[in-house]
């Protein structure tokens, strides 16, 4: 057995039908030349020898009655991996259009917590011949670079197979593991967490009172984003996804970023802020109060790999009130230094396992709560979208021996924050996933096609610099 994390947990608590609580990427392939036989065997067959290599595929939940305390993961006997990859075919005449909808519509399925939790589809269909492969896992189970690692695991940096992989024991647990023991280390887990919260609580109050503000490269220090404007982004929603995709090359957002002293994640936030002024203007106007990004920060430890989440999420103002693309991108470079020097005074603090005991119970009864128009609504937000950077593979990777050309993220939304955009390098490029509730954003594909024209008035601006 293996007990959730306390933040592990929290995706389990939150999920409804109206906020699955998966994360996921579609790679699109090329099958190779006089490639016969079913593509979906073949990754059948893949993943039955590359299981031992990722145990955290068998890994099943196990609850207790009352739902009182976490469940625990077990590790199941066996992976019916027919049930787990499926296949689709797209309707005549398979636009990648037509890909992107069938994404957002599988990406909206709840995934079933009798059994291992993470899926595949193979896609078929597309007018070009080309093949996608979507796959998902909750987010309980990995975080954004965890779903890096694994899928390292489960691909290939070559055309050819390998044909031994390391063996990662992990032995099949009992169904029905019985509670006393598990509660009795709930208790004590519970015990330390207190103790630990009780010994961090003076630094982090510390913190909290006296925030870094590290100054701006024209003297200027970015104060902490307040509450963010309402948006039509920030409102209850339903079980409905969209998803739509953009590609921007690496090395260009590389050399925008030395042009201006900045890194590739300020060009990212700088270009979703260039996205959300267009994607606004065209619906009510853009609000004169900077719109806010709600940003994962990994906690991991430098080489430490675990399938678990390790994050936290900081909140960068984008400065959607400014029109100049580059004094915006600089406005979002100092913003993004203050936020980095305080998560690296308080990394040691932040908590990533807390108390669980009466936790489902009160995470259910909010997310409810929350759920409700009259209170998602009306409530301003703390963010108005998600947006994450995960560095991915360098070099092109291989699924069943067929080059993936792109390798595009899926992510979460949910009540009050119904647009994520997920980005993730992958061999020279950076691969855009726009994830939304169609209640708040019923054409994802407009603003991924916004994303790229903000990306190119980057680029003309710095020119005419």
């Amino acid at each position: 057995m293996k007990m959730l994390s306390g933040l592990d947990g929290v995706f389990l608590h939150l999920e409804s039908p109206a906020m699955p609580m998966h994360v996921g990427s579609v790679s699109l392939v090329e099958p190779p030349a006089r490639k016969r036989g079913s593509f979906l065997q073949d990754v059948r067959r893949l993943y039955e020898r590359r299981l031992p290599l990722a145990p955290v595929l068998r890994r099943k939940l196990h609850e207790f009655p009352l739902g009182m305390a976490n469940p625990v993961w077990v590790q199941a006997p066996g992976v019916a991996l027919e049930e787990h990859i499926r296949h689709v075919r797209l309707p005549s005449p398979g636009t990648f259009a037509q890909l992107e909808a069938c994404v957002g519509e599988l990406h909206a399925l709840p995934l079933d917590r009798s059994r291992p939790l993470w899926s595949g589809w193979v896609i078929e269909g597309l007018r070009d011949g080309r093949i996608a492969y979507y796959t998902n896992v909750h987010h309980a189970v990995v975080d954004g670079q965890a779903g890096v690692e694994l899928m390292r695991a489960i691909f290939d940096p070559t055309p050819r197979a390998r044909r031994r992989v390391p063996a990662v024991t992990a032995p099949a647990t009992a169904e029905s593991p019985w509670a006393g023991p598990v509660i009795a280390r709930t208790l004590g887990h519970d015990l330390r967490q207190y103790a630990k919260l009780v010994q961090n609580l003076p630094a982090l109050a510390r913190s909290l009172a006296h925030p870094v503000r590290a100054p701006g490269r024209a003297g200027a220090t970015p104060d902490a984003p307040g509450l963010g404007p309402r948006t039509p982004f920030n409102v209850a929603i339903d079980g409905r996804r969209g998803f739509a995709t953009a590609s921007i090359p690496l090395d260009a957002a590389h050399r925008l970023a030395a042009a201006h002293d900045a890194t590739v994640n300020d060009v990212i936030l700088a270009t979703c802020a260039g996205a959300l002024r267009r994607y606004l203007g065209r619906r009510g106007g853009v609000p004169a109060e900077p719109l806010i990004a709600g940003m994962p920060v990994s906690l991991r430890v430098p080489g430490k790999v675990e399938f678990t989440t390790q994050a936290t999420m900081k909140r960068i103002g984008l400065a959607t009130q400014v029109a100049d693309p580059l004094r915006r991108l600089r406005a979002i470079r100092d913003a993004t230094v203050a936020a980095k020097a305080e998560v690296s005074r308080t990394k040691s603090l932040v908590p990533v396992d807390f108390p669980t005991l009466g936790v489902p119970w009160l995470l259910h009864g909010l997310a409810t709560l929350y759920g409700r128009p009259a209170v998602a609504n009306r409530v301003p937000p703390l963010a108005n979208l998600v947006v994450s950077n995960v560095p991915g593979p360098p070099q092109p990777m291989y699924l069943a021996g067929a080059r993936v050309v792109h390798h595009w993220p899926l992510s979460i939304v949910g009540h009050g924050l119904g647009l994520n955009v997920t980005i993730e390098s992958y061999a020279g490029s950076l691969e855009f996933g726009v994830t939304a509730a169609l209640a708040a954003v019923p054409r994802p594909a407009a603003f991924a096609g916004d994303l790229l024209e903000a990306f190119r008035q980057l680029q003309r601006s710095s020119r005419r610099r």
